[in-house]
């Protein structure tokens, strides 16, 4: 009985974003390759009765790949999705690291987007902030509502794991993929973001990932790289690093010192120190 129930509060919940997409006709959706993102595209592809147009970020701060796959989904799905370059970097405040430096880079993506939306006649910009995500620091979200981004998935209150059910449901490759935020965000805040810390980020965990462990965050503090993987993973990365290998490829990328955090995976760990 339990299970029906929740089957139909997610049928409620996807006939709330169905009415959404119909009543908004054409959107412009916020496009990185994401879990969130992706399920958000193809919603609108299935319910918006408008043109649907898919816009990602080309950056620095991203991982590198994501932007194919986006690419190779956007073709799936017959959407026109366009590619903006976007250089983080060049903004100081960015740079500087502040704790609302989200706040700084969604303010110049946003822009973009509703550029673009009112070349295409676009009034609306969607994005893939889900209602987990209310839970969380996440200054983004304030500069997508000073900008009139609209959020749909949060407000038909879709969950993560509603998301990664409704993504298998659809059929799509990232029902199961782990999170992949963007690289500036292992580095501690008023730390200054450089390229060269979030290219030897990006390979440090990949180094990691290549062990067949999903989900890694390496948090650059400076000389010490601090590897954060769920303590499931503890014993296989240890057994992998028997013979110091996965460390010393880690240092080798500018590390002096690599530690495995012991409380294991948190997403948004160094917004511990906010919580203070």
């Amino acid at each position: 009985m339990q299970e029906i129930k929740q089957k139909e509060t997610l049928d409620q919940k996807l006939e709330a974003i169905k009415q959404y997409f119909i009543n908004r006709k054409s959107v412009v959706v916020a496009f990185s390759g994401g879990v969130d993102s992706t399920l958000l595209l193809r919603l609108a592809v299935e319910f918006a009765p408008g043109k649907v147009l898919a816009v990602s970020s080309k950056s620095s701060v991203s991982p590198k790949g994501e932007i194919d796959l986006g690419e190779e989904l956007a073709r799936e799905l017959k959407v026109e999705h366009v590619i903006i370059n976007t250089n983080e970097l060049e903004n100081k405040e960015f740079v500087a690291n502040p704790t609302n430096r989200c706040y700084h880079c969604k303010s110049g993506l946003f822009s973009r987007l509703k550029k673009i939306g009112d070349e295409y006649g676009i009034t609306t910009v969607v994005d893939g902030t889900n209602f987990d995500d209310i839970n969380d620091y996440r200054p983004g979200m304030q500069a997508g509502l000073e900008l009139g981004v609209e959020s749909p998935l949060k407000d038909c209150r879709l969950t993560t794991d509603d998301i990664r059910v409704l993504s298998k449901q659809f059929n799509l490759y990232t029902w199961d993929k782990a999170a992949s935020p963007c690289l500036s965000s292992r580095v501690p805040y008023n730390s200054e973001i450089t390229l060269e810390k979030l290219l030897r980020i990006d390979k440090a965990e990949n180094i990691i990932k290549a062990l067949g462990i999903k989900v890694v965050r390496v948090r650059d503090h400076e000389q010490i790289a601090r590897i954060e993987i769920p303590k499931e993973n503890f014993e296989q990365f240890f057994k992998a690093d028997e013979t110091e290998e996965i460390t010393n490829q880690i240092k080798a990328l500018g590390y002096k010192y690599v530690s495995l955090d012991t409380k294991g995976f948190r997403s948004g760990s160094l917004n511990e120190v906010l919580k203070k």
